[in-house]
């Protein structure tokens, strides 16, 4: 066992070293996925904007994690502003949102994944893609041309490859060894308005922290009217419900955890191969004497003699009188018929009865059947209860 500990020890200790030196010279990794989320600090998550919508929105922002289909088709509402960002919607939510529109709402689209059939109606076509690694995003409006925003760190390079006559370029795209091209578009559609962009990049974590860059937001959402906002957030970081989100969410108690279930998984394979000595089965010593009386009780019934059985049985009762109720059975009389009674309860008749089987069995010369042993053995165990 001393043996088998200390090789668990240096185990569990090269394992706690390894995971040390791991953890000394582990370098931090960002997540560079465009996840377009609102609680997400990582570069392409929304962490910051939603935390400066409040203010761009004038406190007029409702931000809703119904899909629109949903939405719309609980309530009413009169016209209104109607954000959508990177969000993969339903078709029938892109139709409940041009519904809104008809009436009179206006929507801001930023996002380069809209159904095509949804597209079309809106006045382009599929969009073009640049993969160039650097573009500047900026507008047409001559009140805005000092603002402009660089994207440096992979941008979509999206772009309407074809817009219809009635739609009006706000914004595009300005690469080095490529054609400028539109990315930000307006469009009537009924009694409202849509406006779409097709690069999302910039409302991120990554591009709102850098100096100068939170000007070209604010003049994006200036073309929307000052009155209730719904955005319709992503939001694919809900609280998760696994008992162990704790623990696995710090590293510290990550690793912690690993080691023992790692030590936990070496233990059963070093013991795995114990074996355990065969453990004898004891049996139970036995009540010979029950054993011997049944022996005893079937040779006299082999042998028919019901006489010796009574007389047996008789000598076993007079002993049981003198020793329990202390009554002189020399002479079985009349008294002692009285004092037997009276110590028992038992019926004077039972009593007389069981004094004559009991001289019966004692008379050496009487005829005893079987009948008579079975009815003295009644009678003097019902005297005894």
């Amino acid at each position: 066992m001393k043996k088998t500990f200390k090789i668990y020890a240096v185990i569990f200790i090269v394992v706690m070293l390894i995971l040390a030196l791991l953890e000394v010279n582990k370098k931090e990794t960002l997540n560079w996925r465009k996840n377009f989320d609102i609680n997400e600090k990582s570069p392409f998550g929304l962490f910051v904007f939603n935390n400066e919508a409040k203010d761009l929105f004038k406190n007029k922002l409702k931000k809703i994690e119904e899909a629109p289909y949903e939405y719309y088709g609980q309530r009413k509402k009169e016209a209104h502003n109607i954000v959508i960002v990177q969000n993969d919607l339903d078709k029938e939510s892109w139709k409940k949102i041009l519904d809104q529109v008809s009436n009179g709402s206006d929507a801001l689209i930023l996002s380069n994944r809209v159904p095509k059939d949804i597209s079309d109606s809106i006045g382009y076509y599929d969009s073009d893609i640049s993969f160039s690694e650097e573009n500047v995003l900026k507008f047409t409006d001559r009140q805005y041309q000092n603002d402009f925003i660089k994207l440096d760190k992979f941008p979509s390079g999206r772009g309407f490859s074809y817009i219809k006559p009635n739609v009006e370029v706000l914004g595009k795209t300005v690469e080095k060894n490529n054609a400028d091209q539109a990315n930000f578009i307006k469009t009537s559609f009924g009694k409202g308005t849509i406006y779409v962009h097709t690069e999302p990049l910039f409302l991120t974590n990554y591009y709102l922290l850098k100096p100068g860059n939170l000007k070209y937001t604010q003049d994006v959402f200036s073309y929307l009217q000052d009155r209730e906002t719904i955005w319709f957030v992503k939001n694919d970081t809900k609280v998760s419900r696994f008992f162990m989100r704790f623990v696995l969410a710090n590293p510290a108690l990550k690793y912690a955890w690993w080691v023992f279930l790692g030590g936990l998984v070496l233990f059963i394979f070093f013991n795995a191969k114990r074996k355990q000595r065969i453990v004898p089965v004891v049996e139970p010593l036995k009540n010979t004497s029950v054993d011997f009386v049944k022996s005893i009780g079937n040779l006299y019934l082999q042998e028919g003699d019901f006489h010796d059985m009574m007389a047996k049985k008789a000598q076993y009762f007079l002993n049981k009188i003198r020793m329990d109720f202390l009554i002189d059975t020399q002479h079985m009389d009349a008294d002692f018929a009285n004092k037997l009674h009276l110590k028992t309860g038992k019926p004077i008749e039972m009593i007389s009865e069981a004094i004559a089987l009991i001289r019966k069995g004692q008379d050496p010369y009487a005829n005893v059947m079987k009948e008579d042993l079975i009815r003295m053995n009644k009678l003097l165990d019902e005297i005894l209860k």
